[in-house]
């Protein structure tokens, strides 16, 4: 069981409207959340990011000096001894308008509005990234497999990866795209392969085509992890013998479930 509680979360929201800040204010005191500060700008936020690094940074998709994503970017060049979290409450459904920020590895999606089991899993989200449970697997050792991350975003691969040592794994290896990826696979052996959708050269269903008929590769896991909501082209993806689909931004202990069912099912 996690150390950190809610009460321990230092936060940072970032809402250009003060009647919105006092509404999520109000949502994450009645959460168990006290320490709080609100501001206006992704200025103001960088400025305490920089003096005081929160646990967990809420903002809102567009700020008055720069969207979410920028923030994100920003935030990261930020030398800390903190690792700060981002969470983004927005409106906004449209695919081109989150994927961005998506990409950039916010632990949680918040809907505006949205209720108090939203926040709270999105809290629980969060601390599960501070603390994160280890991976126990029946059949094999977590810390031998081999794993691949391919994906396009320098962010999003760090992020991945970050995630997946959190649960134990320690030999893991990059690819900046698919065609890097398939020579990755047709060179060496993985145990597993997480692979993101839409990148350059050759995209993750192609990616999946080729493991699975060019290298007759029927067994290896391949969980794609994507943004894209495109029913008809994850249906596609599907077909092609992907052995899971994960949304980003993902929760860890969804990743630690879904593991669980490829490496110990009966």
């Amino acid at each position: 069981m996690a150390s950190v509680s809610l009460s321990d979360l230092s936060i940072v929201l970032v809402e250009p409207s003060s009647t919105q800040r006092k509404i999520i204010v109000t949502h994450l005191q009645q959460a168990g959340v006290y320490n709080i500060e609100g501001v206006a700008s992704g200025m103001e936020a960088l400025k305490i990011m920089m003096q005081y690094p929160p646990d967990l940074v809420i903002s809102a998709l567009h700020l008055p000096d720069m969207d979410a994503a920028k923030l994100i970017a920003l935030a990261r060049k930020i030398k800390s001894e903190t690792n700060i979290h981002f969470m983004l409450v927005s409106s906004e459904t449209r695919f081109e308008e989150l994927d961005d920020v998506r990409q950039a590895g916010i632990v949680a999606l918040l809907p505006k509005p949205f209720d108090s089991h939203d926040l709270e899993k999105a809290l629980a989200t969060t601390i599960d990234f501070m603390e994160p449970a280890r991976l126990e697997l029946d059949n094999y050792d977590i810390t031998a497999l081999k794993v691949l991350v391919v994906d396009d975003s320098l962010t999003a691969r760090n992020h991945i990866t970050r995630v997946l040592k959190n649960l134990g794994m320690s030999d893991i290896s990059k690819a900046n795209d698919g065609k890097e990826g398939a020579e990755a696979v047709k060179n060496n052996e993985f145990d597993l392969i997480f692979t993101d959708l839409n990148m350059p050269n050759m995209d993750g269903k192609q990616l999946v085509e080729y493991v699975r008929n060019e290298l007759n590769n029927a067994f290896i896991p391949i969980i794609m992890v994507t943004s894209d909501d495109d029913a008809a082209r994850l249906g596609e993806v599907k077909a092609a013998g992907v052995t899971a689909i994960c949304d980003k931004p993902f929760e860890p202990e969804a990743i630690r479930q879904l593991l669980v069912r490829v490496f110990d099912a009966d």
